[in-house]
């Protein structure tokens, strides 16, 4: 009998079960094993994987196709005596492969009849090695179609992958779809466990042929008296090692039979006192370990090229974040300078543009409440974007008084005259002001200074003279405001009223986005937009907290973050004669009137 067509691996045995005498070769014929269905199952340490090893052997002595599935790493002592590759995740394996190797390893199996053992017991990430054998699966039986080869995919520990009991993954789906439709593309498949019972009931069924070594579990013995027989199912707890029920579709009963000895090395026995001697293994061709590695090589080359375009992005972010930072703190100076501003224009006699503006705002509130007219010139503001409008235009329309010495520019002019330098100089070169930005008792109708007289003074004093300025024009300021407010608002100061109604002047979202920096803490604007119900759109949420910024409502504290202010903005406007409690008593009453928590 021709090696080629039938293979022998057992003898028959004598015991309960046998039929036939014992001593008598148990063959098995080679198309139907490697097109076939096939079951080997049998308690640990029964000899089902001598059994699987055994088949192997056979079949690589006559030069048919094979891969093995080792979830354990006890195949590879078949290279022992046979040059097959060994493929997995650790370097004991001749190359490391992973998921992107699948088209390759099914094409040298295939194509090249080159036989692999596909050690997935090498990685220590089981998603990767289901995602792998699952690739593997799916490539073997998509070549199969159109090779139409006789090829064996042998499976250790199956119930892992086609269970009983619960969800079965992509990889289970595949190994069923091999085992119910690969036959007649040639692609047969033999599944190897030790626990019958865990797995799917709907495989074993339908194998063609089934070797059921020792089993002693009560629910692995009902499977056998379910499929064999009662007696079969009692025998089977006695079995010897390597002792077997054999039953397949080409004979015409069960068969008590003793599986050979497999020749190669037994890499799967238990350790036992001594000393472990690891025979040398044959190693495979070169040009077959290339082929993979140039697939490795491609990929480091992607991942190191992804590597590299990561650490340009990060970069690239990094300097956004910097030039973000940088203009932060220029919009920071360019408010610190419109301050600095303010108070040069306080500086000069007469009336003043920005607190004019101000007492128009609340005048039109005023009266939008029913406590006073509004101006005859005045007009409502439609949104907080519509009242800035309106107060520069008020600042713009005012006309300044004629002893005032022509407003910011003449100002400033008798402020750089005076020789006051921005780093603190003294005297000017040219001696006496040409304006009266130092004083209203030095202002002439016209804005020059009477000839003979000249000032000097540091930027301190000009400064401080300012600043005091634009305090009594506050001070002045607040006192009309309490005098023209009702009897329900007396016990609250003017400026109170006036940040009140700059917040309830707020277009809703802007008012939302205060709620979140009050409610949260220090945060970005895009942030707070989102939070306010905005699309989380830059440009727009830098707009809204721009309002906020503005006003005083917010500060930015670092790295492109801005914190709620309202309680500094009050003791501010009070020009800090009232202290910290006062002044959150007072936060706190506008936040009930007019800030309603963020979403």
């Amino acid at each position: 009998m021709a090696e080629t067509e039938h293979i022998t691996v057992a003898d028959t045995s004598a015991g309960p079960g046998g039929m036939e005498d014992p001593g008598l070769s148990v063959d098995i014929p080679v198309v139907e094993l490697l097109t076939g269905r096939g079951f080997i199952t049998g308690k640990s340490g029964s000899g089902k994987s001598n059994t699987a090893s055994v088949v192997a052997e056979k079949l690589l002595d006559n030069g048919f196709g094979l891969l093995i599935v080792d979830i354990d790493g006890e195949y590879y002592g078949l290279k022992e005596e046979y040059e097959i590759l060994h493929v997995g995740g650790d370097e004991e394996c001749d190359i490391q492969v992973t998921e992107e190797h699948a088209g390759k390893i099914a094409s040298l199996a295939l194509e090249q009849n080159v036989p692999i053992i596909l050690d997935v017991s090498s990685f220590l990430d089981e998603d990767e090695a289901e995602s792998l054998l699952t690739e593997v699966a799916k490539q073997l039986f998509a070549k199969a179609k159109k090779q139409k080869q006789p090829f064996l995919m042998l499976v250790e520990e199956c119930h892992e992958w086609i269970p009983e009991q619960g969800s079965m993954g992509e990889v289970g789906k595949m190994l069923i779809k091999i085992g119910k439709r690969g036959r007649k593309h040639g692609l047969g498949i033999v599944g190897i466990s030790q626990r019958p019972a865990d797995v799917k009931k709907d495989y074993i069924t339908q194998c063609d042929w089934l070797v059921w070594h020792r089993l002693t579990w009560n629910n692995d013995t009902k499977v056998v008296g379910r499929i064999l027989d009662s007696q079969y199912a009692d025998a089977v707890e006695d079995l010897d090692d390597g002792e077997a029920f054999m039953m397949t579709d080409w004979a015409e009963q069960v068969r008590r039979v003793q599986f050979h000895r497999k020749q190669t090395f037994d890499a799967g026995a238990t350790p036992g006192l001594d000393d472990f001697e690891r025979p040398e293994l044959k190693s495979v061709s070169e040009d077959l370990v290339s082929e993979l590695e140039t697939i490795s090589e491609e990929k480091q080359a992607t991942e190191n090229r992804i590597k590299e375009l990561r650490e340009e992005l990060d970069k690239k972010n990094s300097r956004i974040a910097e030039l973000e930072t940088e203009l932060q703190d220029a919009r920071d100076l360019q408010r610190m300078a419109e301050q600095f501003t303010d108070a040069l224009l306080g500086h000069v006699e007469g009336a003043n543009p920005g607190r004019t503006a101000k007492d128009e705002m609340r005048r039109t509130r005023e009266w939008q409440q029913g406590e006073a007219e509004p101006a005859a010139d005045s007009t409502e503001p439609a949104s907080d974007t519509d009242a800035e409008a309106a107060s520069s235009e008020a600042a713009d329309d005012t006309e300044p008084d004629t002893t005032s010495g022509g407003g910011f520019g003449d100002a400033f002019s008798a402020f750089a005259d005076d020789g006051v330098a921005m780093n603190g100089g003294s005297e000017g070169a040219n001696g006496p002001a040409a304006s009266a930005g130092e004083g209203p008792d030095d202002a002439t109708t016209n804005g020059a200074t009477p000839s003979g007289e000249s000032t000097q003074g540091s930027s301190d004093a000009a400064l401080e003279a300012a600043l005091a300025a634009v305090a009594e024009d506050d001070s002045a300021a607040d006192t009309e405001a309490d005098g023209e407010s009702n009897e329900s608002d007396a016990d609250r100061p003017a400026v109170v009223r006036d940040i009140e109604g700059d917040i309830a002047d707020l277009e809703d979202k802007t008012r939302r986005m205060l709620a979140y920096y009050r409610e949260h803490g220090p945060g970005t604007p895009l942030n707070a937009h989102f939070s306010a119900g905005g699309s989380g759109d830059r440009t727009a949420a830098y707009a809204r907290n721009r309002t906020l910024r503005l006003r005083g409502l917010v500060e930015h504290v670092g790295r492109g973050k801005y914190d709620y202010r309202l309680a500094a903005l009050v003791r501010e406007e009070h020009d800090g004669d009232i202290d910290d409690a006062t002044a959150a008593n007072y936060a706190a009453q506008i936040e009930r009137a007019v800030l309603q928590p963020a979403d």
